[in-house]
């Protein structure tokens, strides 16, 4: 399970995988970065199953025990584990560091089988008209900036960021908190990393 949610998400996600497969299935729980909108349920799921690992960055699991559980398993994203997450099939997870955007921590999870990007808070959109997929990348950009402008830490990391995208084939992103971005525009979300200004780039111009 990709970023499992606050705490009121539980019941629902649980009943959701059950229409999928068998609960006994889930093993591990990914974690972008540690906000609670992201990871708070993360205790609830350890209740449920003791046995799940928690994936994560180094950085973000220093913060997770503050949930209330810190006897966990506990799977470093990092350079230690090759940025990669196999499972018994050998389908593989790649984990791209994206620091800063927003948090030092934090994550993408790229799925090599189905060339989709789990983007965390990389390309969260705000909207009250909430619609499943983007249909007009021009007119979502207004609901990336909500999020972006004030929430993401400089261009320079949003640059950064992008730039470790040039090589990966990408068929979806799909971030924690929007609409997902299909094959057609994935393009243009990448441009809108790298023209973005955002965070320090307006809070201290010109320094």
């Amino acid at each position: 399970v990709i970023d499992p949610g606050n705490h009121s998400f539980f019941n629902d996600i649980k009943k959701n995988i059950k229409k999928l497969g068998r609960l006994s299935n889930v093993q591990a729980l990914v974690v972008c970065h540690q906000d609670p909108d992201v990871a708070a349920s993360m205790v609830d799921w350890l209740k449920f199953k003791p046995e799940l690992e928690i994936i994560a960055s180094a950085r973000t699991n220093i913060l997770l025990p503050h949930y209330g559980i810190s006897d966990y398993s506990f799977y470093d994203t990092g350079e230690s584990n090759n940025n990669e997450y196999v499972f018994k099939s050998g389908r593989k997870l790649k984990f791209i560091e994206a620091p800063f955007m927003h948090f030092p921590g934090a994550i993408a999870s790229y799925d090599e089988f189905s060339l989709s990007l789990f983007s965390g808070d990389i390309w969260a959109a705000i909207s009250m008209d909430f619609h499943f997929t983007v249909d007009d990348f021009e007119e979502h950009k207004l609901k990336l900036d909500l999020f972006h402008i004030d929430y993401m830490a400089s261009g320079v990391a949003s640059r950064g960021f992008a730039a470790k995208l040039k090589n990966i084939n990408i068929d979806l992103i799909l971030p924690q908190h929007g609409a997902i971005i299909q094959k057609e525009f994935v393009p243009d979300a990448i441009k809108y990393l790298e023209d973005l200004k955002c965070g320090l780039d307006l809070i201290y111009p010109g320094t």
